[in-house]
């Protein structure tokens, strides 16, 4: 290790103490996630004044940033499946009846399709506003790597994909494997393992009280474990935000950047239309979206520096049922099927305007009522299925394009701004799946009035 990385790696460590002082002044989490948000950035940037871009002094100390960046989402990753299985069955056993079981996913299901078709036709209007097109677009080395790359760990699994098969998918045969976390739906499979847990539950309460009620009581010693197991790795959030935005901003190649500079602006800009179109359904359903966007930006914060909608879950089903008064019913529901079913972000959008981009190159006029409407269709029902990790915006490219009869080059040229993008799209994905639950939460009438409407700074973990 040379000098220059012990001085990096010296100066990480003083940041990650100096975020430890924040504990004895009493900080809120939200402060706490800012304040390491705020230093990822300046050391960041200071790496790369520094360094210049593609330093080899800053990729070796990234190697060890990423201890305390990536450790913190793998930790969190451990926690998702136990999370989403100890919510699920205690939900669904709080129920004490499996008839408001149907009702909280269809509705949780159909407000994320709903905005899932909207962002398509956002990914549309705004591609064609900026007059994006594929034409023109360079394919290199590394594209080409990359291209071959997606082909080997994708097209196996997207040339056999269709809408029966995908259903077929959810089910769970093996829960063992589902919990491991094996396959992309392996989240959905292990919600609905859980629900016919739940359920058996409720059953035997009914066959055998005393059996039925010590059952649910152990149900809900689990879920108080994971919970508590929860807030423990979360209190860590702040450092790892620290470490993942310093890994982003120092690694970041500003002249592809620019390069591509009118595809990351026309991408952005349907993002924050998006999160305007959540703050609309929102106060239509009588949520105030300011106040809900400024009890949820600590989970957005991590979602867009972790680039995991999966990851994300624990604190999405903190943030709804701790600051928002959704139910642990539907905030279990909602952060489970939003991680992998109509993801606003990597499944609507992107997806939507890649394909508006790669139309002229076969000749298809991107503008053309019905090609759109057969387009956002497509969107729509494949964005069942796509993982909440990292590529899965690229699955749900390589699953609309060839459906849509289009070449997916255009995947592989859009690797060096890639990285930016998923952050700001993963944060949508997030905000879309619990903007799910607190709507179906409010459609219910099962919103806790007393913490949505509290002024107070609710601390997530503690």
């Amino acid at each position: 290790m040379n000098q220059a990385i012990v001085i990096n790696v010296g100066v990480f460590v003083a940041l990650l103490l100096l975020l430890t002082q924040t504990r004895r002044r009493g900080w809120s989490l939200a402060r706490k996630v800012l304040a390491g948000l705020a230093l990822g950035v300046l050391f960041g940037l200071g790496l790369q004044l520094a360094y210049g871009e593609g330093s080899e002094a800053v990729r070796a100390s990234v190697a060890w940033f990423n201890i305390v960046g990536n450790g913190y989402v793998q930790l969190l990753q451990m926690i998702v499946m136990p999370l989403v299985f100890a919510s699920i069955l205690s939900a669904i056993a709080r129920l004490h009846s499996a008839s408001s079981l149907g009702r909280i996913s269809l509705l949780v299901i159909g407000t994320l399709l709903l905005t899932t078709l909207v962002s398509a036709l956002v990914g549309v209007l705004v591609t064609n506003l900026f007059g994006l097109t594929a034409e023109g677009l360079m394919q290199g080395a590394r594209e080409t790597a990359r291209l071959s790359a997606i082909q080997s760990n994708y097209a196996g699994k997207v040339a056999d994909l269709n809408v029966p098969q995908l259903v077929l998918s959810f089910i769970p045969k093996n829960p063992f494997a589902d919990l491991s976390g094996a396959s992309p739906t392996a989240i959905i499979s292990v919600v609905i393992f859980a629900a016919f847990l739940g359920v058996a539950a409720l059953q035997l309460l009914k066959d055998d009280e005393e059996k039925g009620r010590r059952l649910l009581a152990g149900i809900d010693l689990l879920q108080a474990w994971v919970m508590k197991l929860v807030r423990l790795v979360m209190q860590l959030t702040p450092y790892g935000v620290l470490a993942l935005m310093t890994k982003v901003v120092a690694s970041s190649n500003l002249q592809d950047i620019v390069q591509l500079g009118g595809f990351v602006v026309a991408s952005y800009l349907g993002l924050a239309i998006m999160f305007v179109v959540h703050g609309v359904l929102l106060s239509v359903f009588g949520v105030n979206p300011l106040r809900f966007f400024r009890k949820i930006w600590p989970v957005l914060t991590f979602a867009f520096t972790s680039r995991s909608s999966a990851a994300t879950i624990p604190l999405s089903v903190e943030a709804q049922t701790r600051r928002l008064g959704v139910p642990a019913s539907i905030a279990g529901f909602a952060a489970s099927f939003g991680a992998t079913i109509g993801q606003n972000g990597c499944a609507g959008l992107y997806p939507a305007m890649l394909a508006v981009m790669v139309a002229p190159t076969v000749g298809i006029n991107p503008l053309d009522p019905m090609w759109i409407a057969t387009l956002v269709l497509v969107v729509t029902v494949s964005s069942a299925g796509v993982a909440g990790v990292g590529g899965g915006a690229t699955f749900a490219a390589l699953i609309v394009l060839p459906a849509m009869g289009l070449p997916v080059t255009l995947v592989a040229l859009l690797i060096s701004v890639e990285p930016l993008i998923d952050m700001g799209r993963t944060a949508l994905n997030v905000s879309g799946s619990m903007t799910a639950g607190t709507i179906t939460s409010q459609l219910m009438g099962q919103t806790d009035k007393a913490v949505m409407h509290g002024d107070e700074e609710a601390v997530l973990a503690q």
